[in-house]
């Protein structure tokens, strides 16, 4: 169970619910690989094709080289957490986004109070299917939902839910 649908108010339902794109993860997920990854597997394989007396060198190569690779799946676990870690739904009263891994932090927004919606898609995301929602509430207040998945969809689903309440 999310914690949108865990901590909805009696009568309240999840109309609609997405989270961020997998890209969010490549750059992170790249690094790890490239920096911690690759380096590990040479060392390791390095260690496999050495012969001879070198015991010493060969152990401290696999132990360098298995360090590298728990790092770089650290690093892929982590990012992978990171982006399940936030939520953005459309209930049938307000449009929520909790953040947060160790810390949480949550925005709300009535639907009441919403005055539009703007959506912004890179040349990238159009074709990715990913981008980033702007909902501004009455008075100007902003709430920005960057990289997330079917942003248009997005927009698509709150604007059904602010007609049903006029």
């Amino acid at each position: 169970m999310s914690y949108i649908e865990s901590h909805s108010a009696p009568g309240e339902t999840v109309i609609y619910e997405t989270r961020l794109h997998w890209i969010v993860m490549l750059k992170q997920s790249f690094l790890g690989c490239l920096l911690l990854g690759l380096p590990g597997a040479f060392l390791l394989y390095y260690a496999a094709t050495l012969t001879g007396d070198h015991h010493k060198t060969v152990q401290t190569l696999e132990e360098v080289g298995a360090a590298l690779l728990l790092c770089c799946v650290a690093v892929l676990l982590w990012s992978m957490m990171q982006r399940n870690a936030m939520e953005m739904a459309l209930t049938n009263r307000r449009v929520v986004i909790k953040t947060g891994v160790v810390s949480r932090s949550t925005n709300d927004m009535p639907l009441s109070k919403v005055e539009s919606i703007q959506v912004i898609e890179p040349a990238l995301g159009r074709m990715l299917g990913y981008g980033t929602i702007r909902v501004i509430g009455t008075g100007g207040t902003t709430e920005p939902f960057e990289q997330i998945q079917n942003p248009l969809e997005f927009r698509r689903q709150v604007q059904q839910q602010i007609e049903k309440l006029v």
